[in-house]
């Protein structure tokens, strides 16, 4: 059965006021609600290809929120933290990435008013200057590379996790991107007052990171959630999945709130892994071998040094195996840091 619905959306900008067209189709099968937009939707984020669904990616905003809108993405900044809070983008299958040379040319974000973090911040702490949209995702144009080396799309991150688990995720999320019409990302750091911090500015250090992403293709959508803690792991990219509503309870963001309610609940509620393909490059394209070098020297420490603060992560917590049960019986394969020993789904 389908259906075309118009939406008067005003829930994501109190100063916005756009008519959404989505087409609802149930699934005689599963029962799953699938939608995709045949209209417009609100003001624009980026100037790359996807002219017909713009911005749902952008979570729901307070009144006193005031997010920056970059050429590739958007962020809202945390000025306790000094970081982005989220930042958000898009990509779609004819989207050709690797067009532009990455710059390494970290930089202050101009259109941010607020005290802010800085290089030398990061200067021999240890932490590597982790992209929150990644510079491959930008580099469809110039611009949008160079925007992705603003200070306000950086988040501190231990070497080991920069360029092992959390880019392996990256590389995952650009290979769904050639797979379906469009897919919607939203990442950023799980920020809270009990984290450690560096640097004079004092930039908080994240326990752990998220992100969650919303696909459609044809007539389907579909949502996935992940958060992963701040250290190496030998962990698979999947064990980290959750659903989309397990990570807006531990960051209080609503994601995707231009969604219409039903089809919003359906994908966020629940977490279906086999939905998505998990198959990960095996051989690092040139351009993800040169950021891992370059990642390699602005950490501002040696080897032996990284070596040094992983082994002191990683004698504060140890990631395992969760130990409850799923529906059918079976434990669960989700990783977990927490004391009780169970994931976020299970506690």
């Amino acid at each position: 059965m389908k259906l075309s619905i118009g939406i008067n959306i005003k829930k994501a900008f109190a100063f916005t006021s756009v008519i959404v067209i989505l087409q609802v189709e149930v699934s005689k099968a599963t029962g799953i609600i699938e939608g995709v937009f045949l209209a417009d939707s609100l003001a624009p984020t980026s100037n790359h290809s996807n002219k017909s669904k713009k911005n749902l990616e952008i979570p729901l905003l307070r009144k006193e929120d005031r997010p920056l809108f970059h050429t590739g993405f958007s962020l809202l900044f945390d000025e306790q933290h000094k970081q982005a809070r989220w930042v958000a983008y898009s990509l779609t299958k004819n989207l050709k990435l690797s067009l532009a040379e990455r710059t390494d040319k970290f930089v202050e974000d101009p259109l941010l008013k607020l005290p802010a973090a800085s290089n030398q911040d990061y200067l021999g702490s240890g932490f590597d200057k982790g992209h929150l949209a990644p510079a491959l995702d930008m580099s469809w144009s110039q611009k949008s590379m160079y925007e992705s080396f603003y200070l306000t799309n950086i988040s501190p991150q231990f070497p080991g996790f920069n360029r092992g688990i959390w880019k392996k995720l990256e590389t995952l999320v650009r290979s769904w991107s050639e797979e379906y019409d469009t897919i919607y990302i939203v990442t950023g750091p799980i920020l809270n007052s009990s984290s450690r911090s560096i640097g004079f500015n004092s930039v908080t250090v994240p326990e752990h990171f998220y992100k969650v992403i919303v696909s459609i293709s044809s007539n389907k959508i579909k949502g996935i959630g992940f958060i992963m803690p701040n250290k190496s792991s030998n962990a698979e990219v999947k064990d980290f999945s959750v659903s989309i509503d397990s990570v807006e309870t531990l960051t209080k963001i609503d994601f995707f709130p231009t969604l219409p309610d039903a089809v919003e609940n359906n994908i966020e509620k629940d977490l279906c892994i086999s939905c998505w393909a998990w198959r990960v490059p095996s051989k690092p394209s040139k351009k993800d071998s040169e950021e891992t070098l370059t990642n390699s020297s602005r950490s501002g420490i040696n080897s032996n040094s990284k070596n040094m603060v992983e082994a002191n992560i990683n004698t504060t917590a140890t990631l395992k195996q969760c130990l409850a049960s799923t529906k059918s019986g079976l434990r669960c394969k989700r990783m977990t840091m927490a004391k009780s020993g169970r994931c976020f789904q299970h506690e």
